[in-house]
């Protein structure tokens, strides 16, 4: 399917690529293909991180690609190739596709924010490759779509249980460690999630931002997390970064916290509560297999139905089991959010506040109309309105509700 030309300069540019250490191709022992998956299918990856990391945002995604093609009886030997620990540099990116293009890749991946406007690029040079690009918020109506979820549903879920820790070790301070704030909808919408789903419980929660600045630093995001405990006393600490480091921080000083990305329990099992999830291989084995039942990757777009926003409703976001280290109301309040948000009766940033009250064994969940107000006063949503645009959430949302406290 590859132009000859194109996977020339594709070659030139991956013995250019290996000279300089761009990253490595190669991909973790997987499952041996079967059925009746297209064993010339290849699938390419380009990750911010190691391939071989064991939690947070690379291995989640690296799990879901792996799970997919394992659904889907892809080999992960053969059919998929890896070019990982490549920074949002658009010259290093464009490197890797060049790399991955040469290879015969049919679909390629991108997971991090900063690879957009390579990927963009690449889809018009490469009109008969697919294009994946996580996070963002370009497309075209052919070869290239981006795909995220409602991960800010997972985040409410996760507040929740903060919130009863909070109220159960008496200790309204719960800090946050995120890789940016207002300036990204991600980050912003997920604070503020998690601040709502918190307050819901102990409505004199207060959210302790720390904002690094950066993805993958896994020195600040420990040196951020100990500024949360040991500057402002929090005693809840969760996350919006790459690697378990807050967790460990949480860990080691005795407090207790949220993962993000990946059950972080493990790493922290004395101090993890739970930790908003992907299950991203919902969304890569949809978008591997409408990849190959086309004849032509201009369908891709148009067949698997645009830019991809899944939630709870579709298994794409979740929470990681929860551990013992929750207060005993936590379960139940949390099913009771999570059925609303399946059955769509109710979401998360609408003028309808959800009210828990109740011991464990008798836990029960209020609608409140409620205006949805910023940390200044200023109404968002009045009582009883419609929840903001999925457009805010995803791309513009640059306020922080009541109840967050920007520290950095």
């Amino acid at each position: 399917m590859k132009k000859l030309l194109s996977v020339l300069i594709a070659s030139v540019v991956m013995c250019a690529a290996v000279l300089t250490g761009c990253g490595t191709a190669t991909s973790e022992s997987g499952s041996q293909a079967g059925g009746s998956a297209d064993s010339d299918f290849i699938v390419g990856a380009i990750y911010i991180n190691s391939q071989n990391d064991t939690a947070g945002y690379t291995y989640a995604h690296h799990h879901g690609i792996v799970t997919a093609m394992e659904n889907i009886g892809l080999s992960t030997d053969t059919n998929l190739k890896i070019i990982d620990n490549v920074p949002e540099d658009d010259e290093q990116v464009r490197t890797a596709i060049e790399q991955l293009a040469g290879q015969g890749c049919d679909i390629i991946f991108g997971i991090s924010f900063g690879y957009i406007n390579a990927f963009a690029e690449a889809a018009e040079e490469y009109p008969d490759i697919v294009f994946c690009h996580a996070t963002g918020y370009l497309s075209n109506d052919t070869n290239f779509n981006n795909y995220f979820g409602r991960i800010y549903q997972a985040r409410y879920l996760a507040g929740i249980a903060a919130g009863y820790k909070s109220l159960e070790i008496g200790n309204n301070d719960i800090g946050y460690v995120s890789a940016w704030g207002t300036e990204y909808a991600e980050t912003c919408s997920g604070i503020n999630a998690f601040a709502m789903g918190a307050r819901a419980v102990n409505p004199d929660a207060v959210i302790h931002v720390d904002e690094i600045s950066t993805w993958g630093d896994q020195e600040l995001e420990r040196q951020a997390a100990e500024v949360l405990i040991t500057t402002y006393g929090c005693g809840v600490i969760a996350q919006h970064c790459d690697s378990a480091q807050p967790q460990v921080v949480a860990e080691e000083q005795g407090v207790y916290g949220c993962g993000y990305n990946s059950d972080m329990s493990v790493e922290a099992p004395n101090a993890h509560l739970t930790a908003p999830v992907w299950n991203w291989d919902v969304f890569y084995q949809l978008a591997i297999e409408t990849a190959m039942n086309e004849s032509s990757a201009s369908e891709f777009f148009t067949n698997i139905g645009g830019n991809y926003y899944g939630g709870l409703t579709e298994g794409m976001v979740d929470i990681a089991p929860l551990t013992d280290n929750n207060a005993p109301e936590a379960a139940e309040a949390i099913a009771l959010a999570r059925d609303l948000m399946v059955s769509g009766e109710w979401d998360v940033f609408s003028g309808t506040a959800l009210s828990f009250s109740g011991e464990a064994g008798s836990v029960t969940c209020d609608l409140v109309p409620q205006a949805l107000v910023d940390n200044e006063g200023n109404e968002i949503v009045a009582a009883g309105g419609a929840s903001v645009d999925d457009g805010v959430i995803q791309g513009s949302m640059n306020y922080y509700v009541e109840g967050v406290v920007a520290e950095s």
